[in-house]
């Protein structure tokens, strides 16, 4: 299962710090060697500011070799560092921190930072110390502080590049400390940043940074207990489903896994979720051509292909993939039961007659557990058919009230007014716009 495994194609979009979880976890599966983990563990450690980490990988990796004078030398340079980059810090913080600057503060940048300058005379480089400070404590790992520093630094500073860079540190750092409901809001502010940004370039460069948000999302999504519906959201969204489309399709596993651990939407779901799964398969299936694993290959077969046994099998595949995978491992028991339902449904939907112990066989249950597990699916599930067990047949017959005609001719003329006229809409305004040009042409003339 090793040529399934998405570690190298999603650290290339995250920082060095969000990458050691998912080698701390490849470490502990069987799909690499533990000296492989361990050295780029290692190569990774050596680019931050935690020496110590990095001297004991090295002494793992290395045990008969001495560990090299360098960490030692580094270890001095970030205490001196630090203690540097406190003291200018801190004098920003004895400021802001007082109850009467405090309350004198508005939501105006520009005014905050008049006041503080002909008040307690902080000029902007020294606000700017705070964003440094956040920084190197995040490059050592005090993650906690990082989040405090950067959110400090971006209620005062009115610098754009920097303010953008401290909002990805402060999600990171509510990622590392396990803040899953502050890093869920921080993940929103950042997205509605990213989409409603104005750069040279816009579409590359929004294209680059949905790419990466698209990636550190899948933290927050697969911890906060909300995630997995508002995955469906982001995800399917246009603008967020051509970017995976176009940069990153094997985040399609994670869409496809969300669309099966959300079969029963909660109350009030978006038309988006609901129809989460019949989105997911057109796109697996328009997609096939760049990325497929058994977790998107399992939908394809099951409502593409109609295959059960072959869904069946890409089941069994996608369990061992889900186990290995760090961000569905603790999911794997409740996509495979959630799997199972998706089966018999679409069996259900597709057979008069359903022998149980043939069904049963399928999922793996007993016969009276497969009696029940169907009688139960289909009083739960909006199929509108009952069904009558034939106790001496073994079998579960399901009885479809016919649709009436004039039914299926109201369901698809449905909303064809309000179709009609946006399509009408839509041709005036090209219609309209090579005349404006024309206009401009005359007026220029």
């Amino acid at each position: 299962m090793a040529e399934f495994d998405l570690t190298k194609r999603v650290m290339p979009y995250l920082d060095r710090h969000l990458s050691f979880p998912l080698l701390v976890h490849l470490s502990e599966t069987n799909l690499f060697s533990v000296r492989d983990v361990q050295i780029a563990q290692y190569e990774l450690a050596k680019g931050t500011n935690m020496p110590d980490y990095a001297a004991n990988l090295f002494t793992q990796i290395y045990p008969d070799q001495e560990v090299p004078q360098e960490f030692e030398e580094k270890r001095r340079n970030t205490l001196l560092t630090h203690q540097r980059l406190q003291d200018e810090a801190q004098a920003v913080l004895d400021v802001i921190e007082n109850p009467e600057v405090a309350q004198s503060l508005r939501q105006d940048k520009e005014q905050n930072l008049q006041y503080l300058k002909d008040n307690y005379n902080l000029t902007l480089d020294q606000i700017t110390a705070l964003y440094h400070f956040g920084q190197f404590q995040y490059s050592y790992g005090n993650y906690s502080g990082a989040a405090d520093y950067l959110y400090h630094f971006r209620v005062l500073s009115t610098d754009n590049d920097l303010n953008t860079s401290a909002q990805w540190g402060k999600l990171a750092s509510d990622i590392l400390s396990g803040k899953w409901d502050a890093a869920l809001q921080e993940l929103d502010t950042l997205r509605e940043s990213i989409d409603s940004r104005s750069l040279p370039g816009p579409a590359l460069n929004q294209l680059h940074s949905r790419t990466w948000l698209l990636h550190w999302s899948l933290f927050v999504y697969f911890n906060h207990e909300q995630g997995r519906t508002l995955l469906l959201e982001t995800f399917l969204s246009p603008v967020y489903l051509n970017t995976i489309q176009t940069s990153c399709p094997w985040i399609l596993r994670y869409l496809a896994a969300a669309a099966v651990l959300t079969r029963s939407p909660p109350p009030g779901a978006s038309s988006r979720v609901r129809n989460a799964i019949r989105e997911v398969i057109k796109v697996v299936q328009m997609e096939e051509y760049q990325y497929q694993d058994p977790v998107t290959a399992f939908l394809k077969e099951l409502y593409v292909e109609f295959d059960f046994e072959a869904a069946q099998r890409e089941l069994g595949r996608a369990e061992h993939v889900l186990s290995d995978d760090f961000f569905l491992g603790e999911f794997c028991a409740d996509f495979l039961d959630n799997a199972r339902y998706l089966i018999s449904e679409a069996f259900c939907r597709t057979h008069q007659k359903i022998d149980i112990r043939d069904l049963s066989e399928r999922l793996n249950l007993s016969p009276d557990e497969g009696e029940k597990w169907i009688v139960n699916l289909i009083r739960e599930s909006r199929m509108g058919a009952d069904a009558k067990i034939d106790l001496d047949k073994n079998i579960i017959e399901i009885f479809r009230p016919a649709v009436p005609v004039y039914q299926t001719v109201i369901d698809k003329t449905r909303g064809l007014h309000l179709r009609t006229s946006g399509l009408g809409t839509a041709i005036s305004r090209m219609g309209a716009a090579p005349a404006a040009q024309g206009g401009e042409a005359v007026a220029v003339r």
